[in-house]
């Protein structure tokens, strides 16, 4: 019956990293999905930000404002910061002991106990981690990491696959706002005879104050002479 339900957790983990888009909400499903699989009381996972080459909490099912404020964990540090140096998963019977451990305070606060730290890879890349904790002290069996490290290698590769989607949207929105903005600024040179530097700085203005998009401004300029043609 526990095979069975795990391989129905397992299923819907794998439908709902197919079927959402929005990467707050992947993670989310992720956090508390996989609680519910290995009967944790506190999942989290925590996404490398390389500009400081620290770990930073993006999800967790907690809603224990001490442990979602933790301070950020710098790779080689901690447990987590250890499971991405090294690239393999790791389990702690006791955190509130373990001399590795960075926040053993926060833990007892939690009633926190086992923890079982897996890397989030995408190939040989590793993204981040995915952090189970158990109330009671716990030894994760083989098969129990290796269900975790299942959902963490399908999460990685949603989540990568969701960050490339988003820069080529950014780029692609940098683009457009670019051709935009260069369109409006030869309308503006045209009608009402400024420098192009004036004009940037006309519709700079215009989109500070409006509160507006850049490309919003430019496209309604380009509008309007359209419109009075």
């Amino acid at each position: 019956m526990k095979e069975k339900r795990q391989l129905e957790v397992l299923y819907q983990i794998s439908r709902a990293l197919v079927g959402k888009r929005d990467l707050d909400a992947i993670l989310q499903q992720v956090v508390s999905m996989t609680a519910e699989l290995v009967g944790s009381k506190i999942c989290s996972l925590m996404l490398i930000n390389g500009k400081k080459d620290e770990l930073l909490i993006k999800a967790t099912q907690s809603l224990s404002t001490a442990y979602r404020d933790k301070p950020p964990i710098k790779i080689g540090q901690s447990v987590s910061g250890k499971v991405v140096e090294k690239k393999y998963a790791m389990q702690v019977a006791d955190v509130t002991a373990d001399p590795v451990y960075n926040y053993p305070e926060i833990a007892r606060q939690e009633g926190l106990k086992s923890l079982l730290s897996v890397p989030l890879l995408v190939s040989d890349k590793i993204i981040g981690v995915l952090n189970c904790y158990t109330e009671e002290e716990k030894t994760f069996t083989r098969e129990e990491i290796q269900l975790v490290q299942t959902v963490a290698n399908q999460a990685a590769i949603v989540i990568e696959h969701t960050r490339v989607i988003s820069e080529e949207a950014e780029v692609r929105y940098s683009l457009e706002t670019k051709k935009a903005v260069d369109g409006a600024k030869r309308v503006l040179m045209k009608r009402h005879t400024l420098s192009e530097e004036d004009a940037h700085r006309f519709i700079q203005k215009a989109s500070m104050d409006k509160n507006k998009p850049q490309k919003e401004i430019a496209d309604a300029i380009i509008l309007s002479v359209e419109l009075m043609k």
